[in-house]
C-alpha cells in the first residue's frame, strides 16, 4: 500500500520509467550490455520511489498512557531542552532521525485535541544537525492530552527533504496511529515530552511509528 501524498510522484515516476526502458531499447539495441545497465538504473530508481512512499497498515488500539513513535527511524536525541515557541520551558525532548529508505508517513503518537499547529519556512540543514530544530523548514504541532498533558511534536525537513505535509488543524479531535502527515524524502521528528516522563527509548534505538513506545505514564 502506499500513501495518498505520492500518487502523483508515483504515476510520473511510472511513465518515466516506461519512456526510458523503451528509449534504451531502441537506442541500444546494438549494444546489449548497456541497454541492460540503463534499465537496470531506471528499475532501481522506480523501486527507490516506491518503497519511499510505501505504507504499512499499522492500525494500533488508542492507549492514552502511552506515545507511540510517530514515525520510522533511530532515536538520535534524547535530552532536556528549552523549547522557545510555544512552552517556553524546559521540556524532554526525544528525536527519530529518517534516512531516505525508512517510512516517512507521521502518524499520531498520542490522542487528543489539537492546540496548535504553525508551520515555518527555513533552511534544509541535514536533519541531524543541532540547530535543525530551530533553523529548517519545519512544523509545530501541539497535541493536548488527557494523561500527558500538552505534547508537541515537529516535522523538520532535512538536506533531501523538499516538502513537508501536516494534516493537524487547530481544534481537531486526533486519534493516536492515524495519518499526521508526510515529509518528503529524508527528515526528523522532535517529540517535547513534560519534565518527568518516563522514557522507553535509548539512544540509536531503532524506532517503528506505531509500534515503539516512546514513552508511558
Amino acid at each position: 500500500m502506499f500513501h495518498k501524498e505520492g500518487t502523483k510522484i508515483i504515476f510520473f515516476s511510472l511513465v518515466i520509467a516506461a519512456v526510458l526502458v523503451v528509449l534504451a531499447d531502441v537506442l541500444c539495441a546494438s549494444i546489449p550490455w548497456l541497454r541492460v545497465v540503463l534499465q537496470s538504473i531506471v528499475l532501481i530508481f522506480l523501486i527507490l520511489i516506491l518503497q519511499f512512499f510505501r505504507n504499512p497498515d499499522r492500525t494500533v488500539t488508542a492507549d492514552d498512557n502511552k506515545i507511540l513513535a510517530p514515525v520510522d527511524g533511530k532515536v538520535v536525541v534524547i535530552e532536556e531542552v528549552y523549547e522557545p515557541e510555544y512552552f517556553k520551558e524546559k521540556r524532554l525532548m526525544v528525536s527519530v532521525f529518517m534516512s531516505p529508505i525508512n517510512v516517512h508517513v507521521t502518524r499520531y503518537a498520542l490522542s487528543g485535541l489539537i492546540k496548535y499547529s504553525q508551520y515555518h519556512a527555513g533552511k534544509y540543514l541535514v536533519a541531524w544537525h543541532p540547530k535543525a530544530s530551530e533553523e529548517n523548514e519545519r512544523t509545530t504541532v501541539v497535541v493536548e492530552n488527557p494523561v500527558f498533558g500538552e505534547v508537541m511534536y515537529r516535522q523538520i525537513a532535512g538536506a533531501l527533504a523538499k516538502r513537508i505535509v501536516n494534516y493537524a488543524k487547530p481544534g481537531m479531535q486526533v486519534v493516536q496511529g492515524t495519518d499526521a502527515g508526510f515529509i518528503k524524502f529524508g527528515s526528523r521528528v522532535d517529540l517535547y515530552l513534560p519534565l518527568g516522563t518516563k522514557v522507553d527509548v535509548v539512544l540509536n534505538q531503532k524506532a517503528i511509528g506505531n509500534k515503539t513506545v516512546i514513552a508511558h505514564k
